[in-house]
């Protein structure tokens, strides 16, 4: 299999990882803990996220590995790729970069960095009930764009591979 085929057979195996991350947590994980108090709901977010704050070694290679992936990709079947497939490869990349990774970097990743540095033992519970009103529905609406936009990039991938 040529270079150009394998990473972009990759880069769609890895964008789709991505995404059925984020998709897990917007159908099961943040409904689950969802039903929570808001103590309990918080502090259920903050453990779940130490696991990916502490550069677990598998997040990491799946989550940057997507993106690099998909630019090497697109850059590496660029001249081989012309008409439709060369337009859904570069939009799916375009898609990726600015409806995954960028909104995680700008959107989520800060409320999670906000929310790690909150000791909820030290807060009182209206403290606690206006973190998590902060925290809750704004990462929740992100969350569901990430997973709309990266199931629109697998497809789009998936297109191009057929």
């Amino acid at each position: 299999m040529p270079l150009a085929e394998l990473t972009l057979s990759a880069a769609a195996l890895f964008c789709g990882l991505a995404t059925g991350l984020v998709f897990g947590f917007a159908v099961v994980v943040m409904p689950g803990i969802g039903t929570l108090h808001d103590r309990e709901f918080l502090r259920s977010f903050q453990v779940i996220d130490r696991v990916i704050q502490d550069n677990n070694p598998l997040f990491i290679i799946v989550w940057l590995g997507s993106a690099v992936l998909l630019i090497a990709a697109a850059v590496l079947n660029a001249r081989l790729f012309a008409g439709t497939d060369r337009w859904l490869l570069f939009a799916a990349t375009a898609i990726y970069l600015f409806g995954m990774q960028l909104p995680t970097i700008v959107v989520n990743v800060p409320l999670n960095n906000r929310l790690q540095a909150q000791d909820l033992d030290a807060l009182d519970q209206d403290a606690v009930r206006t973190e998590r009103m902060k925290f809750e529905r704004r990462w929740n609406q992100w969350n569901r764009f990430r997973t709309v936009t990266g199931l629109v990039t697998t497809a789009m991938l998936l297109l191009v591979l057929a």
